[in-house]
């Protein structure tokens, strides 16, 4: 796939998020995806995941900044904003709005993205 295609994936992925469209994840994250930060195996996992931060932060958005894609990964500079108003992983909403910046190195096999190291920076 061209770096313009791959990159057009990782939009895709924060778009649907933004949407709550979870169900559409099937077309762009491979079954044996790996997100090495969070320690999620596979799609399940990732639809687990997001489910559980949308409860948590339920206008969390994330907006891309910037984004550069080489061979097969892009890498994206993801600014969050979000209200603590639900649990998330065993922590009682805060109700606190944050701002923050995450950057994604995404590894992109045939259309589907099979593995993600992020680092994370939140206020």
């Amino acid at each position: 796939m061209s770096l313009e295609e791959n990159k057009a994936v990782v939009r895709k992925i924060f778009e649907a998020f933004n949407k709550r469209n979870l169900a559409s994840l099937d077309e762009f994250i491979a079954p044996d995806f790996v997100d090495h930060t969070n320690q999620l195996r596979g799609l399940e996992d990732v639809k687990q995941f997001l489910t559980a931060l949308i409860k948590g932060f339920p206008d969390l958005q994330m907006t891309i900044e910037d984004m550069v894609a080489e061979g097969d990964k892009v890498w994206v500079r993801i600014k969050n904003m979000g209200t603590h108003t639900g649990e998330f992983r065993g922590q009682a909403p805060t109700g606190k709005t944050f701002t923050g910046i995450d950057v994604h190195n995404f590894r992109i096999v045939t259309g589907k993205i099979v593995e993600d190291i992020m680092v994370s920076m939140h206020s």
